[in-house]
C-alpha cells in the first residue's frame, strides 16, 4: 500500500543561496501528485530533501510517524527503503546490461537467490515492457527505454513510495506520452504513492491527481488537480499558458518596472485553458483515486474553463 508522506515547513539553502522555504503540503497515500515549477526553482531538490539524500535547515517529514530529518543515520537507511527513485537520465550503470542494472539493488539489500532476482527482475521488465531487453547494454538503446529500465529498477524493491524525477527529460512527445501512460497504469497497479517533478504542462494537465507549483522559494499553491488547473493566479495562468506576460522572467521573478511596461503595452495573460480529463488506465478501468470531472470545482463554487472535461477528439463519444 501506498503511504502518506506530510511536509511541514521545509525550508532548504546552499550556504547564504536559499532554495525554496517553509514548504508544507501531503501527498496523499496512493495517488499521483505532480510538482511544477520554472526551471531552477529547487525541485530536484525537494524530491532528494524527501528520499533524505539531502538535509533540510529545518522542517518535517512524516512518515509513518517518523520525523525523517531527525532520524539517526541507521534509521533513515531503513526508510529509505520506502522509496524508489527514477532519476533524470536513468542513472544507469554503462557496463552493465539491463538485467543486472534492474537486479542490482536486490543483490545490495536482500539475501535472495538469484533464481528469486531472476523472477523478479522479469516480473519488472515486463511491467514496464522491456521484456527481451535484458542483456543490451544502456547505451544499445534508446532513452525512452533507459527511462523505463530506470523505473523497472526504481520498483524492483517493491517501494511504497516512488519518485519521477523529470521523466519526460530529453523525451520527444510520443515517448511522454507512452511513459504518462504507463505512470498512470503502474500506479493503478502497485497502489503506491507516486510525486513527479516535471516542467511538461501535458504531463501535469493529465496524469496527476494532485498538482503543486513552486515559484521564487515557495509553494505557490497545492492541492487537486482541478484546483491548480481553475486558478486565477497571474503565475499559474502564465506557466500553464507557457507565455512571457506574467510575472515569471526569463531567470528570475520580473520587477515592477518590467511589469508596469507590460502593463503599459497592452499585453495581458490569455485565459485559462479548458481542463482536460484525466488519463486513464489502459485497460479503462477507473484510477486508484477516481474523482468525477469538474466535482471539485463545483464543490467549491469555481465556473472551469470553457471546454472543460472534453475527451479527447479521438476518443469514441458513443
Amino acid at each position: 500500500m501506498g503511504v502518506e508522506v506530510r511536509v511541514e515547513g521545509l525550508t532548504k539553502s546552499f550556504g547564504r543561496t536559499p532554495v525554496w522555504s517553509d514548504v508544507t503540503l501531503t501527498l496523499p497515500a496512493g495517488e499521483i501528485s505532480v510538482l511544477l515549477g520554472p526551471s531552477g526553482t529547487g525541485k530536484s531538490v525537494f524530491l532528494k530533501t524527501l528520499v533524505g539524500l539531502l538535509r533540510p535547515d529545518r522542517g518535517s517529514i512524516w512518515i509513518e510517524g517518523r520525523d525523517l530529518p531527525a532520524l539517526p543515520e541507521r534509521e533513515l537507511y531503513e526508510v529509505r527503503k520506502l522509496f524508489g527513485v527514477l532519476f533524470q537520465d536513468g542513472a544507469l550503470f554503462g557496463s552493465m546490461d539491463i538485467y543486472d542494472n534492474v537486479a542490482f539493488p536486490l543483490r545490495e539489500h536482500t539475501r535472495m537467490t538469484e533464481a528469486q532476482i531472476r523472477v523478479i527482475v522479469g516480473e519488472k521488465l515486463e511491467m514496464v515492457g522491456l521484456t527481451g531487453a535484458e542483456r543490451k547494454l544502456p547505451g544499445e538503446i534508446s532513452g525512452g527505454m533507459r527511462k523505463r529500465a530506470g523505473l523497472a529498477r526504481a520498483l524492483v524493491l517493491d517501494p511504497q513510495i516512488v519518485l519521477f524525477d523529470e521523466p519526460d527529460s530529453g523525451l520527444d512527445p510520443v515517448r511522454t506520452a507512452y511513459l504518462n501512460q504507463l505512470i498512470v497504469d503502474l500506479n493503478q497497479q502497485l497502489d503506491a504513492t507516486f510525486l513527479i517533478v516535471t516542467h511538461d504542462i501535458n504531463t501535469a494537465r493529465t496524469v496527476p491527481d494532485n498538482i503543486g507549483l513552486i515559484y521564487h522559494g515557495h509553494l505557490a499553491m497545492f492541492g487537486p488537480r482541478e484546483m491548480l488547473l481553475s486558478s486565477t493566479e497571474p503565475v499559474v495562468r502564465q506557466f500553464l499558458n507557457a507565455q512571457r506576460v506574467g510575472p515569471i522572467g526569463m531567470s528570475e521573478e520580473k520587477d515592477a518596472d518590467e511589469l508596469a511596461a507590460e502593463a503599459a503595452s497592452g499585453r495581458r495573460l490569455a485565459a485559462l485553458p479548458p481542463i482536460p480529463v484525466q488519463l486513464r488506465p489502459s485497460d479503462g478501468g477507473p484510477r486508484r483515486a477516481e474523482r468525477e470531472p469538474g466535482r471539485w470545482c463545483a464543490a467549491h463554487g469555481v465556473n472551469p474553463p470553457p471546454g472543460s472535461f472534453e475527451p479527447p477528439a479521438y476518443e469514441d463519444r458513443a
